[in-house]
This record gives structure tokens, C-alpha cells and sequence, in this order.
């Protein structure tokens, strides 16, 4: 059954094309995959899944250079974790990612949900996170902007981090021009598993359901991870709407839920629904597992009422889980939700199409080929050009300057690239969990 666009939403036009951060050539590509022109839903879930940040479309050529392999790698790239195998049946598994653009415009829900969607990627894997690190960059603080951005990433890191119950060990805190309203913000999480524990967010089965845990959606987040992929400019601060707002306390719930879904065998697989949302954890599962999906948004628990198709696809709210399961066990997946006050709503099934659909109250408004809407973005082979600028200053002396050597020494210690950090990791909670051996500042 071919999608029809849902009542009362735009009209596809070039100008709705650039909206959308789509440029000719990919939009070429969405007309001859489809064989007709988008819907705006399906527009908007290109748009999101074609994004730098979901895609790597522009850095995939320079991080397939890296080495990936080796006798103690469990999963590699392309799962929400790195895992390397540890002795005696244990496993570890890490991931590190950024969240710059939304902490740029609102630092503290900005840098909470980045420490949010990190410790949800790790403990996907059925892994208990047991350390939270972080390496922050901003301007110099002599300007106001650059406090408001440090002094509210700082708060959302630790607020976050503290609420849910993991300890932050460890990090680093750099001052440069270079930031100025533009911080860069790198959330870590480290945690451990049984090896036989690790599941992967593969959609198999035909006829297992899809189901939605945690928390409702909701209009933030919109397009989140299309506006984490744009340079930023003096109307980056209207994207305030496009930050997502966290949860910790529910972040917890969904964390103990979770770990105890997979440890009891019940899914199948399980997916954080963080950048794009509903839209990438159900194609990308699907695509893992080389099967289609048909999603019902009309069936998703929201927040607000009236929220269209396309909003319910691409809101990026915090704390939620894609679950993929055997119909028979819905009645005891839910139960074990229910023990940590969360629902888990059936929204959709594993089909054998390879198609990617979406209805709403069960009228088709998206129908894309699940493989090529992942794998088929245009991938960019970009030349790397150094600036004149920069050779020259590489290829100059310090001039020689005669100094006090106690003097100078003072200078240096009240620089603040390396001047004591205490102010920022007397914010993290250390101990929480009480396995902490070294804690920060030695």
C-alpha cells in the first residue's frame, strides 16, 4: 500500500527540501528510491537518518582508516557500544559521544541528556554502567558567555549523573578562543557484563512486536539530531525547542527495567531511542536484522494531544526504549515494567517486507525501503585542506621572553588550563556505588 501524506501537513517543495538539511543530490536519490516524491513524513525521517550525525556521511571515509578488530573485541562499530572481552567470562563495554550543539544553546538540559543518552547506549548492551567520564572545552572566561555555557554544562553533567547513580571518575576541562559559544561537550560511560549477557539491536523474527518503554513522547527534541549536524550561527539559539529535556530519576528505572529484560532472556532485542528518535532505533534494528518494520504512531503514549506522525517520529524526549519481542511474552515483559512503574505499549511488528512503514491509526503516511533509507545516503569524500594561517604560525618561534622564574611559575598555575579543576569534579559524585578506589584529584 503506497503512503499518502497525513491530513494537514505541508506540501513537499524545494524550499521544504532545504528546510529539511537535504541537498539536491540526496534528494535525487530519496525520488529514485521511492520511485515518486516524499510525504513530509518521509521526508522528515531522511532528513534525520541521512543527517551527519546519524549517517557520518562526511567522517565515515576517515573512521573506516581506524583499526576495529582484534582477539579481544566482542562488537565493534555499528552497535550502540564498543565491547572488549575481559577475564574470567567478563566484558566491557564503553561509548563516547559528543553533544555540542545543544549545550551551545542550552547548556544544562544539553550536557544532562548527553550524559543521559550515553548511559542508555551502554547499558542497551546489558551492561551496568560503573563510570561516567567527560572532556569539556569552552572560550576563555573573562566573557560572560562562556561562564553561562561552563558553569550550566558543568551542573547538567553532574545533576544528571549523580540523580541516576553513576559515579564520575574522571575528565578533563580546556579554555581556549576557539570555543567561544561553541563548547565542545564529550560524555563518557564505561560498564560491565557478563559476555553471555550482551544482547544486540537486531530486529529478528517476523510477527515479534515492537514495543515502547519508558517514558511518553513529547514535542521536544525535535529534529535533534539534524540541528547537532549544522554550523552553528546567531539563530542557533532558536533551536532551544530542538534540546531535549531529561529525566534522571526516570533514566534510573528504565536503567534497572532494562538490564532486567535482557538478563531474563524475554526480548529479543533493544535499542535507546536518543538521536532521531523513534525513527532511527526501528530502521536502523530493522536494517541490522535485514527485516521491515510496521510502526502505528496512533498506538505510541504521548504527552500532548494531536501530535502528528511526523512529530511522534522525530521527537527525540528522553528515556525511552524500542523492544523487540515474541508476541507471547508481551503479558511478562510487561510485568517486570510494571515492578519499575513503566509501561511497555506494543506499536508495531517485525515484517518480512523490508520495508520500512509507518501508519497512523492504521493509514500508511511513510513506506521506504528499510535497507537503502540506512545504508543508501550519499557518503562524501572531502578534500582536507590546511589553512595558509596555520602553516605559518606551525612553522614560527615563541619569541624569547625574559621572566621571573617564580613570577612566571605563579602565572602558570593561575592560567585556567592548569589551575585546579576542583570546582568541576567536586560537582560529580565519586562514590556513589562505593567501588571507588582513586577518586578525582588523586
Amino acid at each position: 500500500m503506497p503512503a499518502k501524506p497525513f491530513a494537514g501537513e505541508r506540501p513537499v517543495t524545494p524550499e521544504v527540501v532545504r528546510e529539511h538539511n537535504l541537498n539536491a543530490q540526496e534528494y535525487e536519490a530519496i525520488l529514485a528510491m521511492l520511485g515518486r516524491a516524499p510525504t513530509l513524513t518521509e521526508l522528515g525521517v531522511f532528513s534525520a537518518l541521512w543527517s551527519e550525525h546519524c549517517s557520518y556521511k562526511h567522517s565515515k571515509p576517515i573512521l573506516r582508516t581506524f583499526p576495529t578488530t582484534g582477539p579481544q573485541v566482542v562488537q565493534g562499530p555499528g552497535e550502540n557500544a564498543g565491547v572488549l572481552r575481559l577475564p574470567d567470562g567478563w566484558a566491557v563495554a564503553f561509548k563516547v559521544e559528543s553533544h555540542n550543539h545543544p549545550s551551545a544553546v542550552e547548556p544544562y538540559q544539553g550536557a544532562a541528556t548527553g550524559v543521559g543518552g550515553i548511559l542508555r547506549d551502554v547499558f542497551t548492551m546489558g551492561a551496568r554502567p560503573v563510570a561516567m567520564l567527560n572532556s569539556l572545552r569552552f572560550g576563555p572566561l573573562d566573557l560572560p558567555r562562556n561562564r553561562y555555557l561552563f558553569a550550566g554544562v558543568v551542573r547538567g553533567v553532574g545533576d544528571y549523573g549523580n540523580c541516576v547513580g553513576v559515579p564520575t571518575l574522571g575528565g578533563e576541562v580546556g579554555f581556549a578562543p576557539g570555543y567561544n559559544g561553541n563548547p565542545l561537550v564529550n560524555a563518557m560511560c564505561v560498564g560491565l557484563l557478563r559476555e553471555t549477557d550482551l544482547i544486540r539491536a537486531k530486529a529478528e523474527g517476523v510477527g515479534n512486536v515492537l514495543l515502547c518503554v519508558g517514558a511518553r513522547t513529547g514535542r521536544d527534541g525535535i529534529h535533534g539530531a539534524s540541528f547537532a549536524s549544522e554550523e552553528l550561527s546567531e539563530k542557533s539559539a532558536a533551536r532551544r525547542p530542538q534540546v531535549q529535556v531529561g529525566d534522571p530519576f526516570m533514566e534510573k528505572l528504565l536503567l534497572e527495567a532494562s538490564l532486567e529484560l535482557i538478563t531474563s532472556g524475554l526480548i529479543v532485542a533493544i535499542q535507546d531511542m536518543g538521536a532521531a528518535g523513534l525513527t532511527s532505533s526501528s530502521a536502523e534494528m530493522a536494517a541490522r536484522g535485514g527485516v521491515g518494520v510496521e510502526i502505528d504512531t496512533g498506538l505510541v503514549p504521548t504527552r500532548e494531544p494531536g501530535m502528528t506522525p511526523y512529530e511522534i517520529l522525530l521527537s527525540e524526549s528522553q528515556e525511552r526504549m524500542l523492544v523487540v519481542a515474541e508476541p507471547e511474552r508481551i503479558d511478562a515483559i510487561q510485568a517486570i515494567c510494571a515492578k519499575w512503574e513503566l509501561t511497555a505499549i506494543p506499536i508495531g511488528r517485525v515484517t518480512d517486507d523490508g520495508i520500512y512503514r509507518v501508519r497512523h491509526h492504521g493509514e500508511v503516511v511513510a513506506a521506504i525501503p528499510g535497507q537503502q533509507l540506512v545504508d543508501g545516503c550519499p557518503i562524501y569524500h572531502s578534500e582536507a585542506i590546511e589553512s595558509p594561517d596555520v602553516r605559518t604560525r606551525r612553522a614560527a618561534s615563541p619569541p624569547a621572553i625574559a621572566a621571573n622564574p617564580v613570577a612566571a611559575l605563579e602565572r602558570l598555575l593561575d592560567a585556567p588550563n592548569i589551575a585546579s579543576k576542583r570546582w568541576v569534579y567536586e560537582q560529580y559524585d565519586s562514590t556513589i556505588q562505593a567501588s571507588t578506589a582513586i577518586a578525582p584529584g588523586g
